[in-house]
């Protein structure tokens, strides 16, 4: 997986160009994810998505890079990046047995607002009044979102079981991109994308446990087999070494502001796929959501130029 000359300067339009069509392609493991979370357990279906992904790093990893042994050291920092993988895919795929995939895409605006936090106390980056106010605005979009435009639960925060296993992972996935920043140490973003992937099929395998063997493998419909094969090369592996090489350049918070366009893309490919539109009512917290993108990565934007970016 050769880097675009575009990308390999790290041009601001290259870069966001990248992790525009990362987030893109995450988005569609949303519907996927919801069409056939039922029918693979959990732990067994994301030891299959990652251990995929992990297997097509491998021969790319030792093409171009040779794979060797990190080190404990280094090792124990992609472990921790996994570690925060591991959870938001779990409450991910768990919560959309009981959530929707519009549900699941909204809760994840909430994630630059926690990446900020981590951020800050992680890597030392600055919230600023940008970051602050895009929080807001984002919450109260997703929130929107997800109560269907009903005031009333909206005001009671009336929340079903898969929105608060999400929201769990979602606060996991919070410190992913500052982990990455952190433990980054000038190693290929390749290599740290395999090791991590490998990780997180390792962490699944467990997760998994005796679900590996007593599962009716011959049982399970073909095209769930087909949407693991999908979400993991493509809102895996593609996904993966594109944010990872984007939160390298320009930083946690930029990239995870994107997420704020996943309850749009969600929508959109719902349609596509024949679902129909929800209620207008949920139309204003998708364009909340979408301004709160604008703000964030307007104040990004601007302060990468003041400093030289």
């Amino acid at each position: 997986m050769a880097e675009h000359p575009g990308l390999r300067d790290g041009s601001p339009l290259g870069v966001h160009a990248a992790v525009f069509v990362a987030m893109f392609l995450i988005s569609f493991s949303y519907p996927v994810g919801e069409a056939i979370a039922n029918e693979l357990d959990t732990g067994m279906l994301l030891f299959l998505r990652f251990g995929l992904a992990a297997a097509i790093f491998a021969p790319l990893v030792a093409w171009r890079h040779g794979i060797a042994w990190p080190g404990w050291r280094v090792l124990a920092g992609y472990a921790a990046i996994s570690t925060s993988l591991v959870a938001f895919f779990w409450c991910m795929f768990y919560g959309l047995r009981t959530t929707s995939a519009l549900n699941t895409g909204a809760i994840s605006t909430l994630i630059p607002g926690l990446t900020a936090i981590a951020g800050a106390i992680l890597v030392g980056e600055r919230l600023g009044r940008h970051r602050l106010a895009a929080l807001g605005i984002g919450l109260v979009g997703a929130l929107w979102v997800v109560f269907r435009g009903d005031w009333d639960r909206f005001v009671a925060l009336d929340l079903n079981e898969g929105d608060l296993i999400f929201f769990a992972g979602c606060v996991a996935m919070g410190f992913y991109s500052p982990l990455v920043k952190r433990f980054h140490r000038g190693e290929p973003v390749l290599v740290m994308t395999f090791w991590i992937a490998a990780l997180n099929a390792l962490g699944f395998l467990l997760v998994a446990n005796e679900a590996l063997v007593t599962s009716a493998w011959a049982e399970v419909p073909a095209f769930a087999y087909g949407g693991v094969a999908f979400v993991a090369i493509c809102s895996t592996v593609i996904s993966s070494f594109l944010m990872q090489w984007g939160t390298i350049r320009i930083g946690p918070t930029r990239v995870q502001a994107y997420s704020y366009l996943l309850p749009a893309l969600v929508l959109l490919i719902d349609w596509a796929l024949g679902k129909g539109l929800p209620s207008m009512l949920t139309i204003p917290g998708i364009l909340i959501v979408l301004a709160a993108s604008l703000v964030i990565q307007r104040g990004e934007i601007f302060a990468g130029r003041s400093a030289g970016a």
